[in-house]
């Protein structure tokens, strides 16, 4: 069973940095896009950003221009750098590996999530 934890998260100012980590039990390589979701306080989960293992990535609106994400083969983790961060990113954040094939239902595997909280 794959499994993905998350680390990284913890509290931080306004305008601070923070950067979680995701590390799969397996090969990053045999997942098809990877991603970032977080849920913030009496909200739904939302997706935060995604990479391809083509390269492609996408941001959510509100975070585009200041979180970056990205991967580490030698280290099967999955990074999502958060810069500027302000209260409302204040969230648990959730590490998701998506296997795609053709014919088949996705295969979604989840991290146990990580809580970020930004004080003002």
């Amino acid at each position: 069973q794959v499994q993905l934890v998350e680390s990284g998260g913890g509290l931080v100012q306004t305008g601070g940095s923070l950067r979680l980590s995701c590390t799969a039990s397996t090969s990053v390589d045999s997942f098809n896009v990877y991603s970032w979701y977080r849920q913030r306080p009496a909200k739904q989960r939302e997706l935060v950003a995604v990479l391809t293992n083509g390269g492609t990535t996408n941001y959510a609106p509100s975070v585009e221009g200041r979180f970056t994400i990205s991967k580490e083969n030698d280290k099967n983790t999955i990074n999502l750098q958060m810069n500027r961060l302000t209260p409302e990113d204040t969230a648990v954040y959730y590490c998701n590996c998506r296997i795609l094939v053709p014919g088949t239902p996705d295969r979604n595997f989840w991290g146990q999530g990580t809580q970020v909280t930004v004080s003002s």
